[in-house]
């Protein structure tokens, strides 16, 4: 294989190397548990403590509203499975979206069963979540909305703002799963009315394994995981200090870059969604068109499989996806695409493109040069493909 094209950043960013030395010397040196009261590891308090101070600054929150976690999915459990049992006196009702992340879904799912009631919204053809629905949703039991920022497939960003505020009017606590949005876009917890938050390092350039909620000051909300006494009682178990310091270098690095690189992404990505659509024909761009992650390039191409297709392209060192990384094995459609009003047959040959600031527009000439080949070779050997150019002959 001559050439690797990493094109996956939505399923997992490359550690940074400045990230990576931050964290090295909290293996082997300065390797102290932060609970500990001598003075080596108070060391690592402080240091814990320095790394959610930038963390909170980079979203407009408080450092003490920022509890650390093993990872988006754990943060997205927390936040509803906590408010459900802290709120269920008020009431048993939540609202959610169709084309969220399974970490929610399954979650809303796990509540169900629990006797609580779930109302998953539709969205447009976009992916966009209609805000007088959303309104029309809420009744006087409804305790939590939780709608993701930016949606990990197809790269639509939600109008977050308005349905914070909507949720502050009607005194319904609001969740954004901000796994894809967080360094990717400004954030203001604040301005957005947003009351937990979740990301995740690996998204951005940090190492895997570690996350954060984000809660107000004043949502009361439990433990999720008991034990001892670390993060304020909220959050047992020791705090893993390299992810952690690896967190916080990875924030900060995508602070300091976003404007810069997220620029650099979207020229990428626009110059990349116009090649698609001018030289390979039958193909559907999925998501909004400008109200999209910088990075994000999602397309179904009508008459082929997506899986025989990223085998394709994995021949020929492109790394994609179809979809959500936890649903790689999965042989069903994407749930994303299905919500969006997409048939079966189209959203199986969906294509995910999650791109980085390092390619150039000869990396997305060549993707789309090998892309164009490989649909075309998929095509001749599609029996629908065949009819459909018989019908559009006349033959």
């Amino acid at each position: 294989m001559e050439k690797l094209l990493y094109l996956d950043n939505a399923a997992t960013t490359k550690t940074a190397p400045e990230v990576v030395q931050a964290m090295l010397p909290y293996f082997t040196e300065l390797y102290g548990n932060p609970s500990s009261v001598y003075s080596f590891a108070a060391k690592n308090k402080t240091a814990v403590m320095k790394q959610k101070e930038m963390i909170a600054e980079a979203i407009g929150a408080k450092e003490n509203e920022i509890y650390f976690t093993a990872g988006g999915t754990e943060a997205d459990n927390w936040a509803l499975k906590a408010t459900a049992e802290a709120y269920e006196s008020k009431g048993r009702h939540i609202i959610t979206s169709k084309m969220e992340h399974h970490a929610v879904l399954h979650t809303c799912e796990y509540l169900e069963k629990k006797g609580f009631e779930v109302t998953y919204l539709d969205v447009d053809e976009f992916g966009m979540v209609r805000l007088d629905e959303l309104e029309k949703a809420i009744r006087p039991d409804t305790i939590l909305i939780s709608i993701m920022f930016a949606n990990n497939e197809i790269g639509t960003v939600q109008p977050i703002k308005e349905i914070g505020k909507i949720a502050k009017d009607h005194g319904v606590l609001f969740h954004t799963d901000a796994v894809q949005a967080f360094g990717h876009m400004p954030i203001d917890v604040n301005e957005c009315h947003i009351d937990m938050l979740s990301a995740s390092a690996h998204k951005l350039n940090g190492p895997k394994g570690i996350g954060c909620l984000y809660i107000r000051t004043g949502v009361k909300i439990r433990s999720f995981i008991h034990g001892g006494a670390q993060e304020r009682r909220r959050r047992a178990g020791t705090e893993n200090v390299p992810g952690i310091i690896g967190f916080g270098a990875a924030v900060e690095r995508a602070m300091k870059t976003l404007e810069e690189r997220t620029e650099k992404e979207r020229m990428l990505r626009d110059y990349l969604i116009e090649k698609i659509e001018k030289e390979i024909p039958y193909c559907r761009l999925n998501g909004h068109r400008t109200e999209r992650l910088s990075n994000n390039v999602n397309f179904s191409f009508q008459f082929i499989e997506g899986e025989s297709l990223l085998i394709m392209l994995d021949m020929k060192g492109i790394c994609a996806s179809s979809g959500s990384a936890c649903t790689s094995g999965s042989l069903d459609p994407s749930h994303v695409l299905l919500a969006i009003g997409l048939p079966h047959e189209i959203a199986h040959g969906s294509l995910r493109i999650s791109l980085n600031e390092e390619f150039e527009t000869e990396d997305m000439d060549y993707v789309v040069e090998t892309l164009r080949e490989i649909v075309a070779n998929l095509r001749k050997m599609s029996p629908l493909y065949e009819d459909f150019m018989k019908k559009a002959e006349g033959k």
